[in-house]
């Protein structure tokens, strides 16, 4: 029987519906924007990143959390004594500044929530070292300020030995004509930007996958890969804010850019109008995903629509500037290739892999 991330405790009919629930709500608080001298502008709604407008600028707001990655790592930590906290609390900045980026936001202040079972957890000067290590660091990555944070003790709500690892972000698009709107049009260029591995989607079925393997998270992963299957879960996540804010330098116009997380590559489709995303030049997918899918087993199809299947983030522009983005992606770090392209057929959304024999139906999607 093959897995699935609805077994690892995981709806997303029942998240999006409350997403969609709370989205509906927020609009009404919208015209307290109004005493601050700013208002929500249009579209803002079921996007990776909350917008404000003012007349010169606006400012980006992000809230998200690492999920159960850090359970990985406790498992590793314990089986080898090798602690990946570091590698956690750069997953956790990364998650936060590269939804914020999506709009064309670039980050200022990343705040940490850090909450735990029992206060004991912060007595591993190992871990704890670790993660205020990390956190700064990818801070420093995202060219972004650590400004604070929240450590609460919740006993009862949190395991003991367990901690939520989650924060938010404030960013700013100085120049209003910065701002990714989705401005996506028939024949734009998709660039596909590598992950380092599964970063930070998908970790509760990687996590029911590990309990059914004969070694668990020290079974070797193989594919070419020396890596334990532990290891190479707890790889940190790509940063990709510089790649952003290069083309911003450069006057390079992105119509939109996509956060490959949740939902696996239907995410692709995320902007509310009808195109088809036809993905012509897929990588074959890191060794890591063939062993999950081949151990789990995992249908293609369950792992596209899962995780990001080796692609983080994707960037969406015109024909003729798909080029210069390669450029850009290159002079500042990134695995980056032209992956495919944005159709215009009617009404019709959808996400489609030819190669792979994929299609995924705009109805899979319900984020807004």
């Amino acid at each position: 029987m093959s897995l699935s991330y609805e077994q690892s405790g995981v709806r997303y009919d029942q998240l999006d519906a409350f997403k969609r629930a709370c989205q509906q709500a927020a609009r009404t608080t919208a015209t307290a924007l109004q005493e601050h001298g700013y208002t929500e502008p249009a579209t803002t709604r079921g996007e990776s990143a909350y917008l404000i407008e003012a007349a010169d600028h606006f400012i980006a707001h992000v809230e998200e959390g690492l999920g159960t990655k850090n359970l990985v790592a406790d498992a590793v930590y314990a089986a080898t004594g090798k602690c990946f906290y570091r590698e956690i609390a750069i997953d956790t900045v990364a998650t936060i500044v590269n939804d914020l980026i999506t709009c064309g936001a670039l980050p200022i202040s990343v705040a940490m929530h850090a909450a735990v079972g029992d206060s004991g957890w912060f007595a591993d000067a190992t871990r704890t070292h670790a993660l205020v290590a990390g956190f700064a660091e990818g801070c420093r990555l995202a060219g972004a300020v650590w400004g604070g944070g929240e450590t609460p003790t919740l006993g009862g709500v949190v395991e003991p030995e367990a901690i939520v690892l989650a924060g938010s972000a404030i960013g700013k698009i100085s120049s209003k004509h910065l701002r990714i709107i989705g401005d996506v049009r028939d024949g734009d260029a998709i660039l596909f930007f590598a992950s380092s591995g599964v970063q930070t989607n998908g970790l509760s079925l990687c996590r029911r996958l590990a309990t059914q393997l004969p070694q668990e998270y020290l079974t070797p992963v193989g594919h070419g890969d020396p890596r334990s299957f532990g290891e190479a879960l707890l790889a940190p996540s790509v940063i990709y804010v510089a790649f952003v804010r290069e083309c911003q330098r450069r006057g390079l116009k992105l119509n939109y850019v996509a956060h490959v997380t949740g939902h696996g590559w239907r995410k692709l489709m995320r902007l509310e109008e009808p195109f088809v995303y036809e993905i012509t030049t897929p990588r074959p997918p890191p060794a890591l995903f063939e062993f999950m899918i081949e151990a789990g087993p995992i249908e293609r199809r369950e792992a596209y629509a899962t995780f990001n299947m080796g692609v983080g983030f994707a960037a969406y522009v015109s024909a003729e500037n798909a080029a210069a983005a390669l450029a850009v992606a290159k002079a500042t770090g990134y695995d980056a290739w032209l992956a495919g392209r944005v159709l215009k057929s009617g009404s019709r959304k959808a996400v489609v892999v030819p190669e792979f024999g994929l299609t995924y139906e705009g109805d899979t999607l319900q984020v807004r």
